[in-house]
């Protein structure tokens, strides 16, 4: 089956590697002029199944409401006259009630467990390498209590999760003594790993173009055509294209396209910061992969790189940078491991992550018989890639996905 694959982020990409694999003839078109290039260029780095958690949680509202009028506040609602962001926050508030955060959780780790299983067979099959470290995730405390909820919350699980002190923190990651007394606490997330989501996008891109995949960069997608119930081509800047089916991997571009459709995705853009620190004290930076929770950055090493992300800005469409509010994520690096670079030659990047009101991502068929979703993964595209593709080129190849696919299509939605 010929299958067009709209989109060269990390999750099109992967997408296209396991049709290939499953013997189709695969397209990909990108605007830009190589694989991942937007969303996917400088994400945080992390491959974080084990702590999978939606970000409407019950004490979420109250959070935000806090953060009011905050610069530097990690959420960050920029109040606008933009439908769609008051539709998506009013279903978002829905989904902070306890059962439906529970629920969405639930459906976040089993794609990111599957995610994180699939990536390590394809790292096994294929050689490829991307500055991983499987060293696992170790997620960092400094209020005692907001450390005992996450204890209650996680569930330790004897040789995937454990609880650390303060000294033990220290003795996982010494580059962390400097920060030792204002530690509560951590958990170790010891499955989980990190890697550069761009490095593994280009070269996973190469190996599914020695597969016989067909890269279409610099053509930007108007719009997708539809006749007699079913899609028949795709129109872009370098002409229309055609296949037997499609799959819309595009991101937080994905609703814009699928609009015309008649189809609704509740997807909205989260603009995210990340800064990209060139190490020049080895001893003085982490050498696994860290989170901290409460100012919601995570940190990953990159070879001699440090890869410090996070943050979320509700601006619509808006992918500039502002500056000084990527420069708090520099100073928080700097204050959790002094010494380790030079924060004046960080280099400074945002994105559009592509939230869905509930976290989980939107895989799967929709009412056209041959346009499939892959898209809406937000904060865990890196995470999910590889799990949610798969399972995706299952069902486009009329077989059974290895993971209950209920509750991941646009169906819930509905």
């Amino acid at each position: 089956m010929k299958i067009i694959v709209l989109g060269a982020g990390v999750i099109g990409v992967s997408t296209a590697y396991y049709l290939a694999k499953r013997g189709h003839e695969v397209a990909v078109i990108d605007r830009q002029s190589g694989p991942g290039l937007e969303t996917s260029f400088a994400n945080g780095g992390q491959i974080s199944a084990g702590f999978a958690e939606p970000w409407a949680t019950p004490g979420t509202p109250f959070q935000a409401l806090k953060w009011l009028g905050r610069s530097d506040a990690p959420l960050l609602f920029r109040l606008r006259a933009d439908p769609a962001l008051w539709s998506w926050s009013l279903r978002f508030l829905a989904n902070c009630l306890p059962g439906r955060s529970r629920l969405n959780a639930r459906r976040m780790l089993r794609v990111s467990l599957y995610s994180r299983q699939a990536l390590a067979e394809l790292r096994e099959e294929t050689a490829i390498q991307y500055d991983q470290i499987s060293k696992g995730i170790l997620h960092l405390y400094e209020s005692h209590q907001e450390f005992e909820r996450a204890l209650k919350r996680t569930g330790l699980t004897p040789g995937l999760a454990s609880g650390l002190d303060a000294k033990g923190c220290v003795a996982l990651e010494p580059a962390l003594a400097a920060a030792e007394a204002a530690l509560a606490g951590g958990i170790h997330i010891a499955e989980d790993e990190s890697g550069d989501a761009h490095v593994f996008t280009a070269r996973l891109a190469e190996i599914c173009a020695d597969l016989g995949v067909e890269f279409r960069y610099g053509a930007a997608i108007k719009r997708i055509d539809a006749e007699g119930g079913e899609i028949s081509g795709v129109e872009t800047g370098k002409g229309r294209w055609s296949a037997d089916a499609y799959v819309l991997a595009l991101g937080s571009y994905s609703p814009l396209l699928a609009k015309p459709l008649g189809l609704r995705l509740p997807i909205y853009p989260a603009k995210g910061y990340s800064a990209t620190i060139t190490i020049e004290a080895p001893e003085k930076a982490p050498s696994i992969s860290l989170t901290q929770d409460q100012l919601k950055l995570v940190y990953s090493r990159l070879g001699n790189r440090l890869r410090v992300a996070g943050t979320a800005e509700f601006t619509g469409y808006d992918d500039s940078i502002n500056e000084p509010r990527a420069r708090v994520i520099v100073d928080a690096a700097l204050k959790l491991f002094p010494g380790c670079g030079d924060g004046e030659k960080a280099v400074l990047w945002a994105g559009l992550r592509p939230k869905t009101p509930d976290s989980a991502p939107i895989i799967g068929a929709t009412k056209y018989p041959n346009l499939f979703l892959n898209t809406g993964h937000g904060t865990l595209g890196w995470t999910m890639a590889c799990g949610s593709s798969r399972a995706l080129a299952d069902l486009i190849s009329g077989g059974q996905p290895e993971i209950d696919m209920n509750g991941l299509g646009l169906e819930r939605f509905l």
